[in-house]
Parts: structure tokens; sequence; C-alpha cells
């Protein structure tokens, strides 16, 4: 996609508004390539548009509704909070570029992507 769009170094892509979209492919590649066969993962989106970035069920059979962005000070909508109903989500996460792990409220979880991939390799054993 960077070379697509003729960004060669990091500071371009840094001026470029497709930095968002970047991030979030690349956090989800990186979360995806630490999978086992035991997780399964998908995108969840209605017809209202309402969605989360990538949904994970545990080999424990919870369900991770993880949102992605690319702010240090992530804030997530109404929307992902109905998609997380909706859907019956055990653990709700932020993944965001720094490296702070705090909460957000409504039992939302704001962390770095090192700490994600950690969290998975644990359950994983």
């Amino acid at each position: 996609m960077h070379s697509l769009l003729n960004i060669s170094n990091f500071e371009s892509l840094l001026g470029h508004p497709i930095i968002g979209v970047s991030w979030e492919g690349f956090v989800i590649e990186n979360i995806i390539s630490k999978l086992s066969n035991k997780w399964r993962y998908s995108y969840y989106r209605t017809t209202g548009k309402t969605e989360v970035d990538l949904v994970l069920e545990t080999p424990n059979n919870e369900l991770w509704a993880i949102e992605i962005k690319r702010s240090s000070a992530p804030t997530v909508g109404s929307g992902y909070y109905n998609a997380c109903e909706d859907m019956g989500a055990t653990h709700k996460f932020v993944i965001y570029p720094g490296t702070d792990h705090y909460p957000l409220g409504d039992e939302v979880e704001v962390m770095g992507l090192i700490e994600l991939v950690e969290r998975i390799v644990s359950v994983d054993g």
C-alpha cells in the first residue's frame, strides 16, 4: 500500500492521511500472526455501520472486541459499545501506539500492541 501511494519513508507516512488505516492493518497482521489454530478471528460490522476492527474468539470461548486507534489518547464511540453488547464481548480492548495500560471506562482496557500479544500468548499457555 505504501509503495502504491509513493510513501517511501516513515516521515512521509506520518504526514499522510492513510496512516490510521496503515496502523490498523499493521496491528491486525501482528495479532493474527501470533494466534494458534485454537483461536478464531473475524470482523464485526452491521448494516448500520456499527463495527469492531477485530474480534477474537479464544480457546476458552471468550469473545474479545478489539478497536485499533492511532492516537495517544484514544476514545471509542457509542457504536463500539453497541457492537460489544450485540455480540456479547467478554473483553473489550483499544490498541494504540503507546505503552501505558489504563481503563477507558465501561470495562474497556487501553493498551499497546505488545501487551495484547503477550496476553494472547499467555492464553495459549
